[in-house]
Parts: structure tokens; C-alpha cells; sequence
């Protein structure tokens, strides 16, 4: 693994970039041929990406020739950049030809290496919409020949420093993230990045009131000299007549590509050379004596099969962290949103069903946290209704922590807002988000389960990346769209002379979202019987 190596005999044979491309193609290619529900969540997530977009670059051609076109741009290049940096560590992705760590053993040289790693990273959903964005950025600011020239420069200058970014960051702490400590800092990331969701959310509706763009202007002068945003303000400067000034804002840009390169290649020699000490595991724990029986928690709960079920998820969210991280992250977005939204001046109490909706989505791929641990548990699956009492009692760990915490979140909107006459309708409404969120998981977690990696940095084992942004995008409209009847309701009784019986969706949602529930265990219980054998194949690529 060092530069001065002499070079290998089979020089003449492919490069290795080829190789690593055509690698990574293969095993998308090879994953989504192993079901068709793998194909159909890939390529519906695909067209998702596609129209986000598509709506991305015409909004910003309309922006074209506004006075904060270049202001917009710049700044949104760069709130992507940072998101690259950091979203790629605790979010579904990643395939094996962006591993390092499985490189270890193989006679690769570092620049080949890096540059390799490099092109099969372009290769993606991912980078696709960051593509797109960067093109759109451009397109808004570029004016005459000269900008014109400099924006062609620009666009893949931003790609590959969003990109490079993002690698050279896992491989610096790649044994950091697959340690079991260095993983539970995935718990104060996914805290940090809702509170920074939030933070960037409310300061663009601030923003959006205000008529002076003035701030904005400010802070798109200061951004617009880091990298990757400073390329697209060189595009601008240049559509300003300033092409020496434009000239000298590719220059972070570019130093900053090189930098990340140069720390990239010094983390993989050192990844590959220097031995691992920070996962050498703990000495039993000689101490523990195991007459003391079930703990307080499992005390609290029910006696035979529930209980255990319940108590395994506990557990599962208190010691894994990357299922922590999920939990923090909900629960943090949950409350914030609600909270925030509330002290805006037209803050409304009905925020408080995001905190449902954003905890409903732990359901989907139930399975995945067992990873192959899941084979214990489908040895105490025999028949339709085992299959259904495993789904309703994990059902029940989820709605143990949800609804009370919905209930916490809806009294402090409420308190907030004064809107304590809605409380009834809310609770209706969050109950019945609650209901649609679990049969979807059901749903989702029976027929399209993936595996989740417990010794890497990935949240989704490779190939099934589509499987797990097909889930989200079906909680985020299909939870809605089941709690359709309700909205109508809710809309009908508030136009019409009947406001009074508002509080009848309380019991009308509790009854709705239970129902759904009901009916998407009892249709999920025969299928999970059936498939455990690809269930578990599936969970078990993690």
C-alpha cells in the first residue's frame, strides 16, 4: 500500500476504476434482481428523485434574472455540501465498492485506489440529484460567454467536492463508526442533525417574511468563499462583469477537491497498514450474577409471549445504536417541529400529529434490526397466527413510546398555541396518523424487509438501498392518504354548523387507526408464515 510499490505484472489488464464501476453496477444490477419488490422500490425511487429533481432545476431557471438568484444558489449549494459531509454516515446508503475496510487484503495501490473509489462514488441516485442541483445553481447566475465557461467548470467541480467530501470523511473515521462506541455517536449525530434541519427550516421561513434581502445577500457573500459554494459564486461574479474575482473563488474549490483527495488517500494507507485496536472487545462481565431475574422494565410489562417481544424491542432501542440513532432522531424531529412551528405567528396545535407520524415510521422493516439474528425468532413462528402475535406485540413496544409522547407533544402545543378546545380532533387525528403509519410498516416490513449492517457505517445493506427510500417516501404520503376520511370529516364539521361534534374524531380516530392495524396484521400474518425463509434472507445480508 505504498506509492514506491512496483507496478503488477497484469499492468495491461483493465483499470482499475473499470473495474470498480462495472463492480458496483453488478451488484445494483444483482440486487434488484432479487425480487421484484427490490426493482419496483429502486425504480420508484428513482422517478421520485428524478421529479424532486426536475422541480429543483426549474425553480431555479425561474429564479433566473431575479435580484437573489445568486444569493439563493449559492447558499443552497452550500447547505448541500454540508449535508454531504455529514448525511452519508447516518443514512441509508453505500454499496461494497465504497468500503475500504473489505479492501484490506487486496495489492491495490493508493492513487489508483483512490481515483477508482472516486468514479464508482459518481455512480448513483445521490450523485445524480446533486447533479442536477449544481446545474440548476449554475443555470440561475450564468450570464455571457466568460460565465458561460466558468459554469462548465463549475458543475462537475461541485459534484466531485460533494462527493470527495463525503468518502474521505468515512474513511477517516471508518473504525470509529464500525466500533461499537464510536457507532452510539449516532446518537448525538442524529439529535445534531434535527436540530440543524430545524434550525436551517425555520431560518428560510424567516427569511421568506422578510422583505429585505439584504441578510441574505450578506450571508451568500461570507459562504460564497467556502467550498463547493464558491464555484457557483465564481459563476456569478463572472455573469457580473468581475472574472478576475470569479477566478479567484474557484480557488477554494479546487484546493478544497485536492485537499479531500490528498486526506482520502491518507486514510485508506493508513486503514490498510496500520492494525485496529479500537474494536477489540470488552472483557466479559465476570460480575453479573444471573439469579437476579427479569429487570424492572420487564417487570412493568405483560407475562409470556408479549412481553418478551416488547421487552426485546426495548432493548433493541436502549443498546443498538444505529436503532437508537433512528429512535433520538425521531423523537427529537418530532417534538421540535411541532414546538417550533407553534411559536410561529400562525402556529396551529395540529402540528402535534407530526410527533405520531414521525415515531410511526420506526415500524417499517421490523425485521432489519434483528439482522441474522432473526433465525431465533422464526423458530417460534409456525403458523399464521405465531406470525401475527410476533407484528402485534412489536406493535405494541412502538405504541407504548408513541403515544404518550404524542400526548406530551400535543399539551405543549397546546399550551403554546392556546388552542386547547382542538386537543379532542388532534388526538383523533395523531391516533388515527399512528394507525395508517403501523399497517403500512406491517406492510412494508413483511414484504420488502432489507438488512441493516451492524459492522459498518451503512444503515442498508448493499443493493437494497431502494427498498429503504421506497419505505420513506411511503410513509410520508401514504400515511396521509390513509387518514383521508378522517381529513374530510374534520374539513366537513369545520365548514358546517357542526362544529360542536368535532371531539367525536377523537373516538372516531382511535377506532379508525386501530382497525388499520388490525387489518394489516391479519393480512400480513399468512404471508410472514410463508415467507420467513425470505425474510431472513434478506435481514441477514446485514
Amino acid at each position: 500500500m505504498t506509492d514506491s510499490a512496483p507496478a503488477p505484472a497484469s499492468a495491461a489488464g483493465p483499470s482499475l476504476t473499470s473495474v470498480f464501476v462495472r463492480l458496483k453496477l453488478s451488484l445494483m444490477r444483482n440486487g434488484l434482481r432479487q425480487s421484484g419488490g427490490r426493482t419496483f422500490a429502486f425504480v420508484a425511487s428513482l422517478v421520485v428523485v428524478l421529479l424532486l429533481a426536475a422541480l429543483v432545476v426549474l425553480g431555479f431557471l425561474l429564479l433566473r434574472g431575479h435580484e437573489a438568484a445568486g444569493a439563493v444558489a449559492v447558499l443552497t449549494v452550500a447547505l448541500f455540501g454540508a449535508g454531504w459531509a455529514v448525511m452519508p454516515l447516518f443514512l441509508p446508503g453505500g454499496d461494497e465498492t465504497l468500503d475500504p475496510s473489505r479492501l484490506v487484503m487486496l495489492p491495490l495501490r493508493p492513487q489508483p485506489l483512490v481515483r477508482a473509489l472516486l468514479v464508482a462514488s459518481l455512480v448513483g441516485i445521490g450523485p445524480l440529484f446533486t447533479l442536477c442541483l449544481a446545474v440548476g445553481a449554475v443555470a440561475a447566475v450564468a450570464y455571457g460567454p466568460v460565465a458561460t465557461v466558468i459554469g462548465v467548470l463549475a458543475v462537475p467541480l461541485v459534484l466531485l467536492v460533494c462527493v470527495a467530501l463525503s468518502r474521505a470523511v468515512a474513511a477517516a473515521n471508518v473504525r470509529l463508526l464500525t466500533s461499537r462506541k464510536g457507532r452510539d455517536l449516532a446518537l448525538l449525530s442524529g439529535l445534531v442533525i434535527a436540530l440543524g434541519v430545524q434550525a436551517v427550516n425555520f431560518g428560510a421561513q424567516a427569511l421568506g417574511r422578510s422583505k429585505d434581502l439584504s441578510v441574505l445577500d450578506t450571508v451568500a457573500s461570507v459562504v460564497g468563499w467556502l467550498p463547493p459554494a464558491s464555484a457557483v459564486a465564481a459563476v456569478r461574479d463572472a455573469a457580473d462583469g468581475n472574472p478576475g474575482l470569479a477566478v479567484a473563488r474557484l480557488v477554494p474549490s479546487v484546493a478544497a477537491l485536492v485537499l479531500l483527495l490528498w486526506w482520502w488517500r491518507r486514510s485508506l494507507v493508513r486503514l490498510m497498514v496500520e492494525p485496529d485496536g479500537s474494536t477489540i472487545g470488552a472483557a466479559p462481565d465476570a460480575g453479573r450474577d444471573p439469579s437476579k431475574g427479569r429487570g424492572p422494565l420487564a417487570r412493568l410489562l405483560p407475562g409470556g409471549r408479549t412481553g418478551a417481544v416488547m421487552e426485546r424491542c426495548f432493548r433493541y432501542i436502549w443498546r443498538d445504536p444505529k436503532t437508537k440513532a433512528a429512535w433520538v432522531s425521531s423523537l427529537a424531529v418530532g417534538a421540535l417541529v411541532p414546538i417550533f412551528n407553534a411559536f410561529q405567528e400562525a402556529g396551529s396545535v395540529y402540528w402535534a400529529c407530526f410527533a405520531s407520524g414521525m415515531l410511526g415510521v420506526q415500524m417499517f422493516n421490523q425485521f432489519g434490526q434483528d439482522s441474522s439474528a432473526f433465525w431465533m425468532v422464526a423458530q417460534t413462528i409456525s403458523s399464521p397466527a405465531d406470525a401475527y402475535a410476533e407484528l402485534r406485540d412489536r406493535a405494541y413496544a412502538l405504541v407504548a413510546i408513541t403515544v404518550p409522547f404524542t400526548v406530551v407533544v400535543a399539551v405543549a402545543t397546546g399550551l403554546i398555541t392556546g388552542g386547547w378546545s382542538q386537543l379532542p380532533q388532534v388526538f383523533g387525528l395523531a391516533f388515527a396518523l399512528l394507525g395508517a403509519m403501523l399497517a403500512l410498516g406491517v406492510v412494508a416490513s413483511v414484504r420488502f424487509p432489507y438488512g441493516i449492517p451492524q459492522d459498518s457505517r451503512r444503515n442498508v445493506a448493499p443493493g437494497q438501498g431502494g427498498m429503504a427510500v421506497g419505505a420513506i417516501f411511503a410513509g410520508m404520503f401514504g400515511g396521509p392518504v390513509l387518514c383521508a376520511p378522517l381529513l374530510v370529516l374534520l374539513f366537513w364539521l369545520r365548514g358546517s354548523a357542526h362544529e360542536g361534534l368535532l371531539w367525536l374524531l377523537l373516538p372516531l380516530g382511535v377506532a379508525y387507526g386501530v382497525t388499520l392495524t388490525w387489518a394489516a396484521l391479519k393480512a400480513m400474518s399468512r404471508s410472514m408464515a410463508n415467507r420467513l425463509p425470505e425474510i431472513l434472507a434478506a435481514v441477514s445480508k446485514g
